[in-house]
């Protein structure tokens, strides 16, 4: 029986994977937490994984706080690159396969067509620089892995942009938000599956994919959706991102072609609003 490891398991999208594993009794699933697989102590990540020793780990866990990153550098690239190299080496020496995940703000925000995996990187924060590092190690270390970029994540678990528009609908009459950040939303247990299909799928084809739901909006057509599907009365108000300044800039397009994912994989992507219903049943 396959062992498979999934780290950042009490994340989002380490939860629907969780929520999953039930459905897959054929593999051997080692759902861990930051104690059980330890991303910020190189050496004790190392001893974790040699006793874990699974055949194909689940990435998930990562340094996300984009806005704390730029006063904890060092801490987001330990984890973001440091962390994924040693797991990338690991699973290259004991021929595992690695899923590692990763972020459309590897990009600038430039653009303004759907960006496909051979786009040219530029981030823009520490966040999106130490993913983008943690990409460049991986692939390094372990040619063979698969490295998939989403974007905007939401669950029914964690904290997520859906959760607080929920809560904040339900609180204010009037809430403010950015309508000039363009990209599509990822609903995390459509990826979940998707994972674990390229998993179960005939052939290992290692790269870089991109994965989101599909459509293109804003965070203000996001919100304008979630108060629709809730039937909320709170009025949502668009404005530019300069009026919402952060410590981390953000892309402003981050909008990710998935055609290779979808050709490669034979994925079926639903649209962000189908997989957004989900939340509200």
């Amino acid at each position: 029986m396959k062992k498979i490891l999934v780290t950042g398991a009490t994340g989002q999208l380490g939860t629907e994977l969780s929520v999953l594993a039930s459905n897959y009794p054929q593999y051997e699933w080692i759902l861990a937490d930051r104690k059980e697989v330890t991303l910020d102590n190189l050496e004790l990540l190392q001893t974790q994984i040699e006793e874990i020793n699974p055949d194909i780990v689940f990435n998930c866990g990562a340094y996300t706080a984009v806005d704390k990153a730029e006063s904890e550098k060092e801490l987001a690239f330990a984890i973001n690159q440091d962390a994924v190299a040693l797991i990338a080496k690991f699973t290259a020496e004991n021929k595992a396969r690695l899923i590692h995940i990763s972020t459309d703000y590897v990009f600038d925000g430039s653009s303004s067509i759907a960006l496909n995996e051979e786009a040219k990187t530029n981030p823009i924060n520490i966040y999106g620089e130490s993913k983008l590092a943690g990409e460049i190690a991986c692939l390094k270390e372990n040619p063979e892995s698969i490295i998939i970029r989403t974007s905007w994540v939401y669950s029914k678990f964690g904290n997520n942009f859906v959760k607080t528009m929920q809560r904040l609908m339900q609180e204010k009459d009037e809430i403010k938000v950015v309508n000039d950040q363009i990209g599509s939303p990822t609903y995390a247990a459509d990826l979940a599956q998707s994972m674990i299909d390229i998993v179960k799928f005939s052939k290992w084809i290692p790269g870089i994919y991109n994965y989101s739901n599909e459509g293109e909006i804003s965070w203000y057509e996001f919100a304008l959706n979630i108060k629709e599907l809730g039937n909320y009365k709170c009025k949502v108000i668009g404005i530019p991102s300069s009026s919402y300044p952060n410590p981390a800039k953000r892309p402003s397009f981050s909008l990710l072609d998935k055609t290779k994912i979808r050709s490669v994989y034979h994925l079926d992507i639903p649209s962000y609003k189908e997989s957004l219903k989900k939340i509200f049943v």
